[in-house]
């Protein structure tokens, strides 16, 4: 029965996991490969967006600090005294705005040229521009009215009509620039100053060459890729193609890109599945394009990508194997473990614990059945336990009935004796003796009500009161609703006595006891505590879990563990002249 059993979990799992090798392996060449692709998709948008927030950062640099050119106190105060017609002053001008300028913009190394155009000069850097005021540029920033425009590359020919230089190799041939209309102002003190209404105002051109921007997308997209830079009219800024620089580029895939303004896209151009990543600035508002041919992000991974799949098929067949017959030797090994130590406790023997190494099902199962047995063993010897202390309770309630007839007619004659002599103080300490001896010595030792605990107590105190001539006084803050409860016997007596005999053994007078009860939560709380000597951290620990010569407090900590469990029980709180305080705590049960 057993071979059978074990040859059917081995045919199983070779049938489960051997079988759909061959479809795992064809759906992890797909899932790789489109893995793959999404990443290197992923990746090539991140990069994307990278370049725009770079190019951003760089540009938004120079809007910035063109803003600041509106209150530039320097600039207010040469256009607002400069005179057109005199060439002296517009050369110590020129001085003096292309120091202003330059503070602002030679530090970024993408800017080309930086210049203050007007109809009457070129402040700045030189350029063979010919009048600056009759191109394009300079209309768009007039229209702007003060808002930077941001104008996409343009043949340095054609802008500024200068066809004697259209055979010559210029570096500055294409440029896109940031324009703006400066209409000067100045803060003096509370008062705004503005510039006379007849000054000409001049306009800012900041040039960059193409190479800023195509440095930035040439090195950083993969092989074969192509990029696309254009504004919203489709006027091409950069390109990965120089034919269509500064030209107008629209096809009808571009619609797409421009209306979403950032993603991804997959289409086929040019007969090849590619995969779109576009962003738009937030500076410029241009948008970049790359595609990269599908087969170049994944061509060097593909042989990889099979291999590793062909691989994988092999030795997972191999382990499914291997997995399979140790697999049907961890299932039936610990059945045959739990079922011998079933037998073991069937027939009385409670130690027995099934070793084990794993955390897996069988692990938990054996791991339970060790708790439970673990359980039994803790109820039988509890319940040995409870069955001696009860006898030791009776044997001691025995011991204390000696005659107790003979004890009560002895205090009886004794009492009256004293009461003849007129001895009122010695017939009140019979009398509670006597009433001590009648509540120890009854047969029921179970809980009693908290009122003949403080009875007994009363009588105690009264007789100790009188040895030790009033060394002591006693008081009591106890919540009413506590005398609704029951506790066990003599539950103060070990700690008053403790206080008493030790506690106040080297004080004259001016002892007290204070006994506090309350309830707090679900928990009832006692608090017997002394201002005698205290007791230090090391004779604390002993009399709570040493060997000690406190019997009675060890007993009675042990019998509110066997009537109410281990959570409940006694602290002690004391230190060597401070006092000793011991709390006691109980459950909240109902009366009784």
């Amino acid at each position: 029965m057993k071979t059978t059993f074990r040859s059917r979990i081995l045919a199983s799992y070779i049938f489960l996991i051997a079988v759909p090798l061959i479809l795992l392996g064809a759906v992890y060449y797909r899932t790789s490969l489109q893995v793959v692709t999404e990443q290197a998709q992923r990746n090539v948008y991140e990069i994307v967006k990278k370049n725009n927030a770079l190019m951003d950062t760089k540009l938004g640099i120079i809007e910035q600090n063109s803003l600041a050119l509106f209150v530039d106190k320097d600039l207010f105060r040469v256009f607002s005294k400069l005179d057109p017609s005199n060439e002296a002053d517009i050369f110590d001008a020129d001085r003096q705005v292309s120091s202003v300028l330059s503070k602002y913009f030679t530090l970024n190394e993408d800017v080309y040229a930086y210049q203050l155009w007007t109809s009457y000069f070129t402040f700045g850097q030189m350029l063979p521009q010919g009048d600056p005021t009759r191109s394009d540029v300079y209309r768009k920033a007039q229209e702007a009215g003060g808002k930077i425009v941001w104008y996409p590359t343009y043949d340095f020919v054609d802008m500024f009509d200068q066809p004697y230089l259209q055979e010559g190799k210029l570096d500055f041939r294409h440029l896109f620039s940031a324009t703006r209309y400066l209409d000067f102002s100045y803060l003096n003190n509370t008062t705004l100053e503005k510039m006379p209404p007849g000054v000409e105002r001049p306009v800012l051109t900041i040039s960059f060459k193409l190479e800023a921007l195509r440095s930035l997308y040439e090195e950083s997209f993969p092989e074969n890729s192509r990029y696309l830079v254009m504004n919203a009219d489709y006027q091409v800024v950069a390109s990965s193609d120089p034919g269509k620089v500064a030209q107008q580029y629209k096809e009808p895939w571009l619609e797409q890109v421009q209306q979403e303004n950032s993603g991804t896209l997959r289409m086929t151009l040019d007969g090849e599945a590619v995969i779109v990543c576009f962003d738009r600035s937030s500076v410029t508002g241009w948008i970049s394009v790359v595609w990269t041919p599908e087969s170049t992000l994944v061509s060097s991974l593909v042989p990889v990508i099979r291999t590793s799949s062909l691989l994988m098929v092999v030795v997972m067949g191999i382990l499914a194997m291997v997995f399979a017959y140790f697999m049907a030797d961890r299932i039936t090994n610990p059945i045959k473990k739990l079922l011998g130590a079933m037998r073991s406790v069937g027939g009385g023997d409670f130690q027995t614990q099934v070793a084990y190494h794993s955390n897996d099902e069988f692990g938990i199962l054996l791991h339970r059945f060790n708790r439970m047995n673990e359980q039994i063993r803790l109820l039988v010897t509890e319940n040995y336990e409870i069955k001696l202390r009860e006898q030791e309770a009776e044997i001691q309630a025995l011991s204390m009935q000696m005659n107790p007839h003979f004890l009560y007619n002895t205090l009886n004659v004794m009492n009256w004796t004293a009461i003849e002599n007129g001895q009122k103080e010695l017939s009140k300490m019979l009398v509670c003796l006597s009433n001590m001896l009648h509540y120890t010595s009854r047969k029921d030792w179970g809980a009693v009500h908290l009122s003949e605990e403080t009875e007994w107590m009363s009588n105690y105190f009264y007789i100790m009161g009188a040895r030790f001539e009033d060394k002591f006084t006693v008081s009591y803050e106890i919540d009413p609703r506590l005398y609704e409860y029951k506790v066990p016997r003599l539950l103060f007596q070990p700690f008053v006595e403790n206080a008493i005999l030790h506690g106040f053994d080297q004080m004259e007078t001016g002892g007290v006891i204070h006994i506090r009860g309350w309830i707090e939560g679900d928990t009832r709380h006692y608090e017997i505590a002394d201002n005698g000597r205290g007791m230090s951290g090391d004779t604390v620990h002993a009399i709570l879990y040493e060997e000690s010569s406190s019997i009675g407090i060890k007993n009675m900590i042990a019998r509110i563990q066997l009537m109410y469990g281990g959570e409940y029980g006694i602290s002690i709180s004391s230190a060597s002249g401070a006092g000793t305080s011991v709390l006691i705590r109980l459950p909240l049960h109902p009366q009784n």
